[in-house]
């Protein structure tokens, strides 16, 4: 299935991806940068869920943790920047598309579409679901369900593009620019904490990983130290990288309008003076001495 669905996502976006540019030009709709985003994000996607790294999830938990970080700080902000849901919609026969446009306009769609897309509520799931799964009897039972394992990682992924999502479209203005930054933040802090938990326990959390880790040469609880530094240390740089990028772009835009206004102001005392110079010199030829 998940061979199916890789295969499938790759198929659509290619197909609708060219569609697109044979009916107008070369990066309309999607440009190149796009495509090649969600190009990366599919390898990395395919690298995490069905390279030799998914099995040795099950036996290392340090593992497990790179394999969920490369779905979420990885794979998950490259595919929305590649903008998929353009190529996804003109994949489809045009009867199909025009439903499609029907239904994602229905008041229902929405008014759930909206609610749920803001950066409160999408930060709300994506930690909601980070800290759900980590509980040590859920997670554990991921080890021995393939099924519970793969609604683990839809979570995950889903949770975490829906709120890369609202961060990479928070263009209305500095509040939104502002909030996308605050919830970079925050789920830097409490991903850290769970990171940080896992680092400094001195207990096990996951029994599961006792009979297999020895056989990499290390003990459980040295696994799940590392596997808490993966998730602290390298699974914030994403989060850092962006709101360093989106907080540069505010500066860039601020800068601009300042530079706007000056020149505006430069235009109009111009004018003023081009308009009232003249009748000023003859004024000062008036006045007697």
């Amino acid at each position: 299935m998940v061979l199916i669905c890789l295969a499938l996502s790759a198929w659509f976006y290619i197909k609708g991806t060219a569609r697109l540019w044979r009916a107008s030009t070369l990066g309309a709709g999607v440009g190149t940068w796009e495509a090649g985003s969600f190009a990366s994000g599919w390898i990395v996607l395919v690298i995490a869920l069905v390279s030799p790294l998914h099995e040795l999830g099950d036996e290392l938990f340090s593992a497990h943790m790179v394999q969920h970080e490369l779905l979420i700080s990885v794979s998950a902000p490259l595919l929305v920047l590649g903008r998929p849901l353009i190529p996804f919609l003109w994949a489809l026969p045009l009867d199909w598309r025009r439903t499609a446009g029907g239904w994602s306009r229905s008041r229902v769609v929405n008014t759930l579409w909206r609610r749920s897309s803001t950066p409160a509520v999408a930060f709300a799931l994506h930690a909601l679901a980070l800290w759900t799964w980590h509980m040590p009897r859920l997670y554990q039972a991921t080890l021995t369900s393939e099924l519970i394992h793969a609604l683990q990682h839809t979570c995950f992924l889903l949770t975490a593009i829906l709120f890369w999502w609202t961060i990479f479209n928070a263009r209305g203005g500095q509040v939104r620019r502002g909030a996308a930054v605050f919830y970079l933040f925050a789920t830097l802090l409490q991903t850290g904490a769970l990171g940080a938990l896992l680092t400094f326990s001195p207990t096990l959390w996951y029994p599961a990983y006792a009979a297999t880790a020895a056989r990499w040469g290390i003990t459980p609880l040295e696994d799940q130290q590392l596997g808490g530094l993966i998730m602290w240390i390298p699974g914030s740089l994403a989060y850092i990288a962006a709101a360093l990028a989106i907080f540069a772009h505010w500066l860039r835009e601020s800068e601009r309008r300042s530079l706007r206004r000056e020149q505006a102001m430069l235009g109009v005392r111009a004018l003023v003076l081009s308009l009232l110079g003249p009748a000023l010199v003859a004024a000062s030829r008036l006045t007697p001495m």
